[in-house]
């Protein structure tokens, strides 16, 4: 399989259309289709489920997929610590960062170390703790901050912080009022909750209220920060994240929750046995330099 090759599957495979995928590549619809059955012959495999305005991956698809970006990236990679060695370190670092406190971090890191690496450039990536995972699992993305727990056999890790998990109330709530003294596990107890969708998240928060003999009554699910403060605002429920710098709204209150393993860390993350460019092992040992 030729990097080309690899590179024309992985497209199609991102825009799961032919004529797409001919377009971002330059070339014309009918050779392009030519290497997809090319490769699927010489792999001896469906890649692709044809429907009549759309592709699917298959199961061998979607394994080629996760392998051709792991190799177009490894090539990519090489290509740039080949011309670094002799201009300076340059290359993109790509950084994936869940909400919290970990955007605030990584922008105090990324500051700092572009005053010594002035050529180096930046790809942050927004997930959750899985999904930045499953991007690292699948080579997309080579660092990321993530919170525990999290695959001790798949990525090396270091610790960067710890945070609080807060109640997001809307201030038309009687519980918004005091917003400095921790809410108590019971006085949510009754109430509406919307939670990260993430199933340590929901074990932990079930495990406060086991604690508690009460039992939460979680009427939503979400990932993002912005989507909690949302639904908070609206009174839809109290909205139970982890607490966020540097994004405000008047209309709720976010109060301490006032409960026993109640904190969050943050790991810093890369993937076990997958070399990395010189850039990301210099940004690795910067921020270590800066947390241990």
């Amino acid at each position: 399989m030729e990097l080309r090759t690899l590179k024309y599957f992985a497209t199609v495979a991102e825009e799961l259309n032919i004529t797409k995928a001919a377009a971002i590549l330059n070339i014309s619809q009918p050779p392009l289709s030519a290497q997809i059955k090319k490769l699927e012959e010489e792999l001896d495999t469906q890649l692709f489920i044809r429907g009549k305005r759309s592709l699917k991956l298959t199961d061998s698809g979607q394994l080629l997929y996760r392998r051709a970006k792991e190799m177009l990236r490894l090539s990519e990679q090489a290509q740039a610590e080949i011309r670094s060695m002799n201009s300076g370190i340059t290359g993109t670092i790509s950084l994936g960062l869940v909400e919290g406190i970990a955007p605030s971090m990584a922008a105090e890191w990324i500051a700092g170390f572009l005053t010594e690496y002035p050529r180096i450039k930046f790809l942050i990536v927004d997930g959750s703790s899985d999904e930045l995972t499953e991007k690292m699992r699948s080579g997309i993305i080579s660092l990321a901050v993530i919170t525990d727990p999290y695959d001790q056999l798949l990525l090396n890790s270091f610790n960067v912080a710890k945070g609080k998990m807060t109640a997001i109330i809307s201030k038309q709530h009687p519980l918004s009022a005091d917003p400095k003294t921790p809410v108590s596990i019971r006085s949510l107890a009754n109430q509406p909750l919307i939670i990260q969708s993430r199933k340590a998240t929901e074990r932990l928060i079930y495990k406060w209220f086991q604690a508690d003999g009460t039992e939460p009554s979680i009427v939503c699910r979400m990932d993002s920060y912005l989507d909690a403060v949302a639904l908070a605002e609206k009174n839809v429920g109290i909205s139970i994240f982890p607490q966020t710098f540097g994004v405000r709204n008047d209309n709720v209150v976010i109060r301490p929750l006032q409960t026993v393993n109640s904190t969050v860390d943050y790991l810093f993350t890369w993937r076990k046995g997958h070399p990395l460019p010189v850039a990301e092992e210099k940004f690795i040992d910067y921020v270590k330099a800066l947390v241990l």
